[in-house]
C-alpha cells in the first residue's frame, strides 16, 4: 500500500504498480549450436566482424559460423561489408534488406574491433547485446539470431542477453498519447553457437535489477516519495523472499540518527530508513551491506541550487545511490547467491527549505555520538549516509560499500562515464576494481588524502560537513570516513554515471557491479 502520510500533492504519490511500467521486451530467447547458423530464417540475422590491422581494409566476419552464415546467404553480408565500406571498428554496425526469396529478411553486421584480449570480454558482450536491442528497435523486428563466434567462453550467453534485455528498456510511464507508447515487437532472440548451459534467468534478474533502477531514478520526485521508495523496497521483499523493515520518524529519533534527521525534518514527506536482509539457506560465509544515498529531491536547502548550472530541474537522481542499491536487492533475490548475507541500507530523505529546515551554522549530533557544524545544507547526502554507515557497522558486516551522487565535484574530475571510488582496504578496493572490469561499469581509484583530514575538522564540534572547494570528493569521503571505525568500507561516488541525456536518463549504473560483488563474496 502507498504510504498516505504528509501533506496531498498535485499529482499522487507513484504507486507500486507503476514503478515498474517501462516497456521491455518479452522476448524469449533460447541457444543453438553453431551447426544451424547457414538454416536459420527470420527477421534478422546478426553476425559478427573483426576490424583488420590494415586501416583500409575492409571487416572480416569473426567465426566459422558467421562464414557459414553468409554462405547461406550467397555471400549477402561480405557484400554489404564491402559495398558500405564498413572497417568492422568497435560499436560500429552496418545493416540491409535483403530479396524476398531469402528466409531471412535483413542481415546486420556488428563491428567488434581489432581482435585482442578485449574483443569478446564479457563488458564487450553485454555491449553488443545493447546493440542487438538498439537494432531491433530500429527495425521493429520480431525475430533476431546473433552468430557468436568460437572462444567467447563461459557466461557469453548470459553477458549477452543481459545486454539485449537492459538496452530493450524503453520508459514510457508518462506518455498518454497512444501513438507514443511504442509497443516493442521483438518476440525472438537466437543465440547461435552460445553455451548450452547458460545462466538466461541470471540474466533476466539482473536485467529486471537494472530496469528497477532506471525506473526509480527516472520517476519525478512529487511521484518518487520517500514513502513510495520505502514501498518499493517492501515490494521487493514480497516477491523475492528478503526480510524488510522500514523505521518512522520516531524510530529514527530514537536511533540517535540527528545527522539524518537534520536533513529530512524541513520536507512535508517524513523519511523513512529501509532495511532489506538476504540471507542464504545455508550458514553464510560473508555478511555485507551495501548503502545508497536516497535524497528522493535535493533542493539545497538554504544553500539552495540557483543559476545556471546547478541542476536542479535533475535532483531527482539523487537518489541514484539508492536506486542501485534496491536493484542490486532485487537482482540478489532472485540469483539467491549461497555462502553470502547481504543487507540493503537506505536513509530515505528529501532536502528541502521551510521554517522546520536545518539551517547553515547548525550542529547536528549523529547516532555514533560525534557532533557535526553544517556549514552548507547542500552538503546533505553525506548527513543521510553518516547514521546509515554507523547503523550497518552495528550488524557485524565483514564489508560496506555506500553509493551515493555526492558530488558535482566527481563529476567534473571523472566525467560521465567512470564513478570515483575511495576505499579504508586494499583487498575491497582490488575486489571493486576487478568487478567493475567484468561488468563493463567504470571506476576510478581515488585518494583518501589523509593530509586533506583537517578541513573537516570544527572548531566548534567535531566535523563540519563540507571542506575547501578544491579536492571537494576527496574531503566528502574523509567526512564518511569517520563514521566508519573497523569496517573494511569503500565509498562510490556515482554522480557521473548514473545519469545520461543521450541515452535517455538513468542509466542504472552500478547494479550489476554491487550484484556481481554480492555474488563472488559467497564463493
Amino acid at each position: 500500500m502507498m504510504s498516505t502520510s504528509g501533506a496531498a500533492t498535485p499529482v499522487p504519490p507513484l504507486s507500486v504498480g507503476d514503478m515498474c511500467y517501462t516497456a521491455e521486451s518479452k522476448a524469449s530467447v533460447s541457444v543453438s549450436p553453431v551447426s544451424k547458423a547457414d538454416a536459420w530464417e527470420g527477421d534478422m540475422l546478426v553476425l559478427l566482424a573483426f576490424q583488420q590491422e590494415d586501416k583500409e581494409a575492409f571487416a572480416v566476419l569473426a567465426g566459422d559460423g558467421a562464414a557459414a552464415a553468409d554462405k547461406g546467404l550467397e555471400g549477402a553480408a561480405a557484400d554489404m561489408i564491402s559495398s558500405q565500406e564498413f572497417k568492422g571498428e568497435k560499436k560500429g554496425s552496418v545493416s540491409a534488406m535483403l530479396g524476398s526469396k531469402s528466409g531471412v529478411k535483413r542481415v546486420a553486421v556488428i563491428g567488434l574491433g581489432k581482435k585482442d584480449d578485449s574483443s569478446l570480454t564479457p563488458a564487450s558482450l553485454e555491449a553488443i547485446g545493447t546493440q542487438l536491442a538498439a537494432l531491433a528497435k530500429s527495425s521493429k523486428c520480431k525475430s533476431m539470431a546473433v552468430v557468436l563466434p568460437e572462444g567467447c567462453g563461459e557466461g557469453s550467453t548470459q553477458t549477452l542477453t543481459q545486454g539485449a534485455l537492459i538496452g530493450m528498456y524503453a520508459d514510457q510511464r508518462y506518455k498518454t498519447r497512444k501513438e507514443d507508447k511504442k509497443d516493442l515487437p521483438l518476440q525472438s532472440i537466437d543465440i547461435i553457437g552460445g553455451e548450452e548451459s547458460a545462466g538466461l534467468d541470471a540474466a533476466k534478474a539482473v536485467a529486471s535489477g537494472v530496469s528497477l533502477c532506471r525506473d526509480l531514478v527516472n520517476s519525478p520526485p512529487n511521484m518518487l516519495t520517500p514513502g513510495a521508495l520505502a514501498d518499493a523496497a517492501a515490494k521487493i521483499a514480497e516477491d523475492h523472499g528478503l526480510e524488510c523493515e522500514i523505521l518512522e520518524e520516531e524510530e529514527i529519533v530514537a536511533l540517535g540518527m540527528g545527522a539524518y534527521m537534520g536533513v529530512a525534518q524541513g520536507a512535508v514527506f517524513p523519511p523513512k530508513f529501509i532495511h532489506l536482509t538476504y540471507k542464504p539457506s545455508g550458514t553464510p560465509k560473508k555478511k555485507v551491506a551495501l548503502i545508497g544515498k536516497g535524497l528522493t529531491f535535493d533542493s539545497g536547502g538554504y544553500n539552495i541550487k540557483a543559476g545556471a548550472g546547478s541542476m536542479i530541474e535533475l535532483m531527482k537522481f539523487d537518489m541514484g545511490g539508492s536506486a542501485c542499491t534496491l536493484g542490486a536487492a532485487k537482482a540478489i533475490g532472485q540469483l539467491k547467491p549461497d555462502g553470502v548475507e547481504a543487507h540493503f541500507i537506505v536513509a530515505a530523505c528529501e532536502n528541502m527549505v521551510s521554517e522546520k529546515a536545518m539551517r547553515p551554522g547548525d550542529i547536528l549530533t549523529a547516532s555514533n555520538g560525534k557532533t557535526i557544524e553544517v556549514l552548507n545544507t547542500d552538503a546533505e547526502g553525506r548527513l543521510t549516509l553518516a547514521d546509515a554507515l554507523v547503523f550497518a557497522e552495528k550488524l557485524g558486516v565483514d564489508a560496506i560499500i555506500d553509493s551515493a551522487t555526492l558530488t558535482g565535484a566527481c563529476l567534473i574530475a571523472l566525467g560521465t562515464d567512470y564513478a570515483g571510488m575511495w576505499s579504508s582496504d586494499e583487498t575491497l578496493a582490488k575486489e571493486l576494481t576487478d568487478v567493475g572490469a567484468e561488468t563493463g561499469e567504470k571506476l576510478w581509484r581515488m585518494p583518501l588524502a589523509p593530509e586533506y583530514g583537517d578541513q573537516v575538522k570544527s572548531k566548534i564540534a567535531d566535523l563540519k560537513n563540507v571542506g575547501a572547494r578544491p579536492g571537494s570528493s576527496i574531503t566528502a569521503a574523509l567526512f564518511l570516513k569517520e563514521f566508519v571505525e573497523k569496517t573494511p568500507w569503500a565509498h562510490l561516488d556515482i554522480a557521473g554515471p548514473v545519469w545520461k541525456d543521450e541515452a535517455g536518463g538513468a542509466t542504472g549504473y552500478g547494479v550489476r557491479l554491487l550484484t556481481r560483488w554480492v555474488q563472488k563474496k559467497g564463493e
